[in-house]
């Protein structure tokens, strides 16, 4: 079981499911902290772990925000598992 804040949004963030997204809101909500939208944000530009699809998190607003792999690396891939057009 997860302790740690950045244990609990890894675990958050590996059970979105392909095709589907959530905000870095949504996951600070999740993960137990609903304020710390920002630390999501620091977690996810430092996760490198396969098995932590950090592409699935957007902004609130519906936009894709930066991606550790290239902001256009993160929208090609969102849009081939149809999570957006």
């Amino acid at each position: 079981m997860p302790t740690t804040f950045k244990e609990k949004v890894l675990e958050v963030v590996r059970h979105i499911p392909k095709g589907k997204t959530m905000s870095y809101k949504q996951v600070a909500r999740r993960a137990g902290s609903p304020g710390a939208y920002r630390v999501v944000g620091n977690i996810m530009a430092r996760n490198w772990d396969p098995t932590v699809p950090c592409h699935r998190v957007i902004k609130s607003n519906g936009r894709t925000g930066q991606y550790n792999r290239g902001a256009q690396n993160k929208i090609r891939i969102l849009k081939k598992e149809g999570a957006i057009k």
